[in-house]
């Protein structure tokens, strides 16, 4: 009963939006739009920590890689069960801006908390996990706003306009941060006090360009629970889950990337925040045309070359010559990797999912992912701590062309009528 009503509506829905489908290639719908002006200033405040932590943590603190791994894995995958929780909360209330609004905030909060962590390992972990406490409150009802909001033909342009204006964020945090540590050497806590204010202004901009949630409550927790169950029941939806989270398996961190490049290339420690500009800037640039490019060849598909990229990328870290054409190259595919990857998951899976548990559905997917990136994380560190970040890099992108290999050669699922 519950799933030929949510057919029903939905199937509402999609009439009430043909006329947007039409005018869609004219412009992206405003929620989308707004959303993505939240992500730009939230994401800037984000990557201007992000920017600094390996920084902060290495040349500051003093940890090492096994020490690194363990924090970035956490990073990565803290709290993925009230990412779930989150997601089932905005399906059984009906707000899935209020919860993501919980969310921003939350994150908003934990900028302050770091400045008075000092030079606690344990101290600066904790924070880290409540910060991805935040994001893994908002993502999924965030996506799920946007897939609501848009006609499915377009999802894939809608989700990489989205991470366009996020990549802008990202851009522009370790700039901000470089720009900082410029006019106040060594002051971290600087950073993080001009991070809090922006993710401030994004909560504020989310509560007032935001419309309102419109999602009616779900009749129960059983039929909430059944929906989703048969949702991800699906063929394929649960092979984009195990694809998903093989890759995430064999996916070092960020940090581990730039730290790598940084002492490779024997740069100043001071320049390591600069190195995530370029990866951000091809992200910006290419978010939006591989958005569209999923929409034509398929998502999935696109999704798998994002990872092939990847691939190349930790060859080069592992045994390229160390050069500034190296690096530049690195840089270029790890933001095409993003360019294709993040967003266009989503965009595939969403559809598929019924709308009054499509915000519980994108969680699960979201937290199988970053569960699996967070094992990844730590694995990375463990061997990068034995053998070195070059071994480490190479072993990762043997394993990773093992995953993409087998994932290309599964048949591709059959498009829904």
């Amino acid at each position: 009963m519950y799933l030929a009503q949510t057919r029903a509506a939905d199937g509402a829905r999609s009439r009430a939006d043909l006329p947007r489908a039409r005018g869609a290639r004219a412009r992206v719908p405003p929620t989308v739009l707004a959303l993505g002006a939240v992500s730009l200033v939230t994401d800037a405040s984000a990557e201007m920590v992000t920017a600094v932590l390996p920084l902060y943590l290495m040349y500051g603190i003093g940890v090492g890689y096994l020490q690194l791994g363990a924090l970035d894995g956490l990073y990565t995958g803290a709290t993925a069960l009230l990412r779930l929780a989150g997601g089932y909360a905005a399906d059984r209330l009906g707000r899935p801006k209020a919860v993501a609004a919980v969310g921003y905030g939350l994150s908003a909060l934990t900028k302050l908390g770091l400045p008075w962590a000092g030079t606690s390992a344990g101290g600066v972990g904790l924070l880290l996990a409540a910060d991805r406490t935040g994001k893994g409150l908002r993502t999924a009802p965030r996506d799920a706003l946007i897939t609501g909001a848009t006609p499915e033909e377009h999802l894939g342009r809608a989700f990489g306009v989205h991470r366009a204006m996020d990549a802008t964020g990202a851009l522009l945090g370790p700039l901000l941060a470089f720009a900082v540590l410029l006019a106040v050497p060594g002051d971290y806590d600087a950073v993080f006090v001009v991070g809090f204010f922006l993710a401030l202004a994004g909560v504020v901009l989310l509560g007032v360009c935001v419309r309102p949630d419109r999602v009616p409550p779900a009749p129960g927790r059983a039929r909430v629970t059944r929906a989703c169950l048969t949702a991800l029941g699906a063929r394929d939806v649960r092979g984009a889950v195990l694809t998903s989270g093989l890759l995430g398996l064999v996916t070092a961190g960020d940090m581990f990337l730039y730290v790598a490049l940084q002492q490779r290339m024997d740069l100043p420690a001071r320049v390591l925040p600069l190195l995530p500009v370029a990866t951000a800037l091809v992200f910006t640039v290419a978010a939006a045309p591989l958005g569209r490019l999923a929409d034509r060849v398929g998502r999935r598909r696109l999704f798998l070359a994002g990872h092939g990229a990847l691939l190349v990328a930790y060859g080069c870290v592992a045994a390229a010559p160390a050069a500034v054409a190296t690096a530049a190259v690195v840089l270029v595919l790890y933001g095409l990797y993003y360019a294709a990857t993040d967003g266009v998951l989503i965009a595939h899976v969403g559809p598929r999912l019924p709308a009054r548990a499509r915000t519980t559905g994108l969680a699960v997917v979201q937290t199988s992912q970053a569960l699996a990136r967070a094992g990844g994380a730590v694995a990375f560190g463990a061997v990068a701590a034995a053998a070195g970040p070059a071994p480490a890099f190479a072993a990762f992108a043997v394993a990773l062309l093992v995953v993409v290999a087998v994932a290309a050669a599964l048949p591709l699922p059959r498009r829904r009528k």
